[in-house]
């Protein structure tokens, strides 16, 4: 069974980082694209950044520069660095493999 867990979510201060981490299990996710969404309050879900198997990666505009996707296939691990976090950065963060997602981990930027 394949899961996914995230990790790395709190509060941080505008202008802040913070480093997110989703571990899979289940089966090895190295030939597959991961993604990282996030849903605010009162929005809906969005895709925030993704990371093909070959390491390609694409963004969405309002975190372009700011946040970096990587993976370690070693580890079946994904990460988002997001750095000079700003408030509408707040939500909950979920990874996303192969149409599965983890419970998400909240992200809150106090300003």
């Amino acid at each position: 069974q394949v899961q996914l867990v995230e990790s790395g979510g709190g509060l941080v201060q505008a202008g802040g980082s913070v480093r997110l981490s989703c571990a899979a299990s289940g089966r090895t996710f190295g030939s597959y694209a991961m993604a990282w969404f996030r849903q605010g309050p009162g929005k809906e879900r969005e895709l925030v950044a993704r990371i093909t198997s070959g390491g390609s990666t694409n963004y969405a505009d309002s975190v372009k520069g700011r946040f970096t996707i990587s993976r370690d296939n070693a580890k079946n691990t994904v990460y988002l660095q997001m750095n000079s976090l700003k408030s509408e950065d707040t939500a909950v963060y979920y990874c996303n493999v192969v149409g599965v997602w983890g419970q998400g981990t909240q992200v809150t930027v106090s300003s």
